[in-house]
Parts: C-alpha cells; structure tokens; sequence
C-alpha cells in the first residue's frame, strides 16, 4: 500500500503574538511545530502500514527550513519525505496550496498511484479545513473527512470502512479507493519513534521539489498570483476582564441549580428570555 500524508510546519500557537502596528503575526522567535492535527494522521498512516505493508511518505510545503517537520515525521516512523519549496509559493493561500501540493502528490504516484492520501482536519494557523478537501477535488479521490477509525481495508474490491463524525453523530462508511482521509483529533496517540528511525532521519537525504520539479508549469495558479484570498486584518482576541466564578452547592445533588442560577444572576436577559420561550 502506498500511502502519502501531507503535514504542515506550523509557529506554535501558544506563543503566537500580533504586532500593535500592522496587525501582522510576529513570526521571529517563536518555536515551530508540525501542526498538531497532523500527528494524528501521520500515526494512522504508520498503522495502515503497519498492519497491510507499504510505503508512507510525507510531504509538505513550506520554506527550507520546513525540513525540519520532515526530518521529525521520519524520526516517528515514515519511509520518505519530499519537500515542496519554491519563492514561487510564498503567499500561496489554501487554493494554491491544494494545487501545489496535488501535482506533487502526482509527481510521487507516478511509480505508483498512492491509495491513500492522509491529512489532519486543519491546522492551527488558518484553521479553515480547506486543503485537504481541495486536494481531493483536484486529485478526484474519494473524500472521507472527520474520520475518527479506519476500521478494513480491503484491496482486492478496493474498499475502505471508515467511521466518520458528523452532526448528528457517527457515520459508518464504505468508499472506494483511492481516497483522501482527514482525520479527527484524538483518535490516536503519536508512537515513540525507534532509536533506527531517528538515525536513519539524521542520514536520510531529503529531496526539495521547486516548482518546476513537481511538474507545476502553470506557475500563475501559485503564491500570490494564484490566491484570490484576501486577509484584511489579524487581530488577537481583547482579554476578557471577567474572572472565573467560584460556585460551592451547599448539597451535592443541587449543583446543576446552583449553576443554573449563578448564570441568570449574571445575564438577566438569558434568564427573560427563557421564560418567555416557556422554560422554566
């Protein structure tokens, strides 16, 4: 089974500041990580391995030091990685990313086509969800999104069952393949890599794919010629001045009531406005 998972180096959120003046993300000195929701989709990926055999590769897109993501992601188990780097990416917003990415999942399938192509939900820094389902459009795989269990895969009738949340629910899936999974948070915890990985991510040479070598000749579908997204302010949240509220139910099975009522005490329009509605 050839498997491709896409990750994303991203600033760690946590230390993540706004200049007062531009209303820019202040990148310098702040730590980067892989993107969180992706660790969980890099360790699906390493058990689909793991349990029918194959091949995992990483891939992501990102300025050279991005290599960084890659080199961790082979610590933790994965077989390759490819680095999509190129000036003519700077900018690139989730439409050109997704094409960007999408030719070279192409360039890396050309051996062989991969069945499975592994995402997390989102990332920290745009949060929009967009890429991987964009991939999936661009690449025509079926598109499983918010997976939380891949239960079978059966290659002989090229199946997938996938448990996915939704609204209502949980859904129980059966796709085709190949496809594009993204992968819900907590479905899975991220192995201790070996001490071979680590040795062999510390040995292994990874490739930097420019533009031209993803076989991208449509260089005006990339960065900021290719990306109609416009970003008119970035802002952090005002600091809320309210303190937490401290509630002490005199008996244990009045705790809801007391909540119920410390919230009216503090919103009285929440509490006219269930009575008007005929709650009680």
């Amino acid at each position: 089974m050839n498997i491709v998972v896409c990750i994303k180096q991203v600033p760690d959120s946590a230390q993540i500041r706004v200049h007062p003046v531009t209303s820019t993300i202040m990148r310098q000195g702040v730590p980067t990580i892989i993107n969180p929701y992706d660790l969980f989709a890099l360790e699906e990926a390493l058990r689909l391995r793991d349990r029918y055999g194959g091949n995992v590769t990483v891939l992501t897109m990102g300025p050279p030091m991005a290599k960084q993501a890659l080199e961790k992601a082979l610590a933790y188990g994965a077989d390759q990685a490819v680095l999509l780097s190129d000036r003519h990416f700077a900018g690139s917003d989730t439409l050109a990313t997704s094409f960007a990415i999408s030719r070279a999942i192409t360039k890396i399938g050309r051996g062989r086509a991969p069945e499975i192509v592994l995402t997390g939900k989102q990332t920290i820094d745009g949060d929009t969800a967009q890429v991987g389902p964009g991939i999936a459009r661009r690449l025509e795989l079926q598109q499983l999104t918010y997976v939380t269990k891949i239960f079978s895969v059966d290659f002989h009738a090229r199946q997938i069952m996938v448990e996915r949340r939704s609204e209502g629910g949980t859904q129980m899936l059966k796709s085709r393949l190949p496809c594009l999974i993204s992968v819900l948070e907590g479905v899975n915890a991220i192995r201790r890599g070996s001490v071979a990985d680590a040795l062999r991510a510390a040995r292994m040479q990874i490739p930097t794919w420019r533009a031209v070598d993803a076989g991208i000749e449509e260089i005006a579908n990339c960065g900021l010629r290719g990306s109609p997204t416009v970003v008119k302010r970035v802002f952090a949240p005002t600091p809320r001045a309210e303190k937490a509220i401290q509630i002490e139910a005199i008996e244990s099975g009045r705790v809801a009531d007391e909540v119920i009522a410390s919230i009216f005490e503090h919103q009285p329009a929440l509490e006219a406005s269930f009575q008007l509605n005929g709650f009680t």
